[in-house]
């Protein structure tokens, strides 16, 4: 596929528009924004989780990861077995599951169980996550329909993001940690009712045998390639368990992916990246996360730490990204029927890298004035990846909606992971470079102090304060340091995506339009 490719006469009229399909799409909606908001409330829980149940670092560790590690194994696997059993049944069952780890918190006690829960919320994000998007391939039929509904979908994904870290924070002022989770609780039994009643059943009419071999490689190869992938950016580029990690995950996912290739009934349609646009899609979604993933990250430790700013208020100052997407995203379809799909995809691309750009490129010294323009540029371009899900989605057949939406769900997944991992070592680097031993050891922090010191400004932060009066000029230091990491990060998430809003640009079709693309 070079092009968006023209329905066949009657084409739309065979599967009309299904009644009750702008309410579906509320209750999509509504569960994928709880999802993603699922995914940063607990960096704003973790220090009272710590706090209370007091974790080692490995149990620390695992409590952030098992959830993306679960998530990006299970995605393709829970697509493949929706279009099979029911995308609606899927997505139900995962409604359940997310509502049920979310009530277990309750008897969580230690470490561990705070882990299985995690796990479990993580088996229930997969089964949802792709659900949503192929059952929106399903209930729109009309392609500015349903190019209107990615576009409200996207905007869920957004504000998600941005909410989860302030839902957080009010919480945690008047509860404790558990309400982080237990908030799920209501929300899913209404999506679970609401679900049952509005949404149709579909499924693939010829879905083959299940690959039980493509599902083991499947499930090792990411879960592999997403560990090396964070600890390549924890511990460095020489860990023996990333590299380890990485070869298993080249190794199981060139065989899944060979696999695929020589089945006529494959577990995921990997053949859907011959299509020019479903590939200049997919990489818009990938990119777009790799640098919105770390810079974010980096911003809300960087209001904290530099600017003073309690969790809460961080999370608030980075509203106008999500405000600023939450206007685009169900804009932009009408604006690509206007200027061109081509255009507002790689045009928004290069929007988001200009605003990271302006973290760079800004007045000196980085104040929140100078982030606010970025955020709103960053927010304001991610309204282009509506275009891209319009055009992942519809770049395949309908009874390949799952295949679809687990490739742009794990080009999220994988983006994230990505983003912290290349772009957070380069902040690491230049942190370290600004704030080097001689410097801590003249100041009086020195051994394993000032190792942490260096490996985040938080660890900094506490060493200095030891040092009383004498820290001071040290932690304007280690503050400068940390502000240039984050410009510099930028810097580099920034010309990451002007050069893939070109890319893309040359990828995608000058005449795609989204209204004549149906299957």
């Amino acid at each position: 596929m070079t092009s968006a490719t023209p329905a066949p006469a009657g084409a739309t009229a065979a599967r009309p528009p299904h009644p009750r399909r702008w309410a579906g799409l509320a209750v999509l909606s509504a569960s994928l924004l709880l999802v993603v908001m699922d995914m940063t409330v607990l960096n704003v829980a973790l220090p009272e989780i710590s706090a209370d149940l007091q974790p080692d670092s490995i149990s620390l560790l695992w409590m952030v990861d098992v959830y993306s590690l679960v998530v990006s194994g299970l995605l393709v696997t829970a697509a493949g077995l929706g279009d099979r059993w029911g995308r609606k049944r899927m997505l139900i069952t995962g409604f359940t599951i997310f509502g049920l780890a979310s009530l277990a918190v309750l008897a969580a006690d230690s470490p561990g169980a705070v882990i299985a829960v995690r796990a479990l919320l993580g088996v229930g994000g997969a089964m949802i996550m792709p659900s949503t998007l192929s059952m929106i391939r399903q209930l729109f039929t009309d392609p500015r329909e349903r190019a209107t509904a990615l576009g409200v979908w996207a905007t869920m994904a957004a504000l998600g993001g941005a909410l989860g870290p302030i839902l957080g924070g009010a919480l945690l002022e008047a509860f404790s940690w558990h309400s982080a989770f237990l908030v799920n609780v209501p929300v899913m039994a209404v999506a679970i009712a609401a679900g049952l009643w509005l949404l149709p059943e579909s499924r693939n009419p010829e879905p083959g045998r299940w690959d039980l071999p493509g599902t083991a490689l499947s499930i090792t190869g990411m879960v592999a390639l997403v560990y090396a992938i964070k600890h390549f950016g924890k511990d460095g580029f020489a860990s023996p368990g990333a590299l380890a990690a990485a070869a298993v995950a080249l190794v199981t996912l060139t065989w899944f992916v060979r696999r695929c290739l020589n089945r006529p009934d494959p577990m995921l349609q990997v053949r859907l990246f011959r299509g020019r646009a479903f590939t200049a899609g997919t990489l818009a979604a990938l990119v777009t996360s790799v640098a919105v993933a770390a810079t974010m990250l980096l911003l809300a430790q960087w209001m904290q730490l530099v600017m003073g700013y309690s969790p809460l208020e961080a999370g608030l100052r980075l509203l106008p990204e999500a405000a600023a997407a939450a206007i685009m995203s169900p804009l932009a379809p009408a604006l690509a029927a206007r200027i061109g799909a081509r255009t507002v995809l790689a045009g928004g691309i290069a929007v988001s890298g200009a605003g990271f750009l302006t973290l760079f490129l800004g007045p000196q010294p980085l104040g929140y004035g100078t982030v606010v323009v970025a955020l709103v540029l960053t927010g304001a371009g991610m309204g282009s990846l509506a275009i891209a899900s319009a055009v992942i989605m519809a770049g395949a057949p309908a009874r390949e909606s799952g295949s679809a939406a687990a490739i742009e769900e794990t080009s999220y997944e994988l983006g994230g992971a990505l983003g912290v991992a290349v772009l957070g070592s380069i902040a690491a680097a230049v942190y370290r470079r600004e704030l080097p031993l001689p410097e801590l050891a003249g100041a009086g922090v020195t051994g394993d102090a000032a190792h942490t010191a260096q490996e985040s400004l938080g660890g900094a932060m506490e060493e200095i304060q030891r040092l009383g009066a004498a820290g001071a000029r040290l932690a304007a230091q280690a503050q400068q340091a940390f502000t240039h990491s984050l410009e510099w990060a930028s810097l580099a998430g920034g010309v990451l995506m002007i050069v893939t809003a070109a890319v893309i640009w040359r990828l995608t079709p000058a005449d795609l339009d989204l209204a004549d693309t149906e299957h």
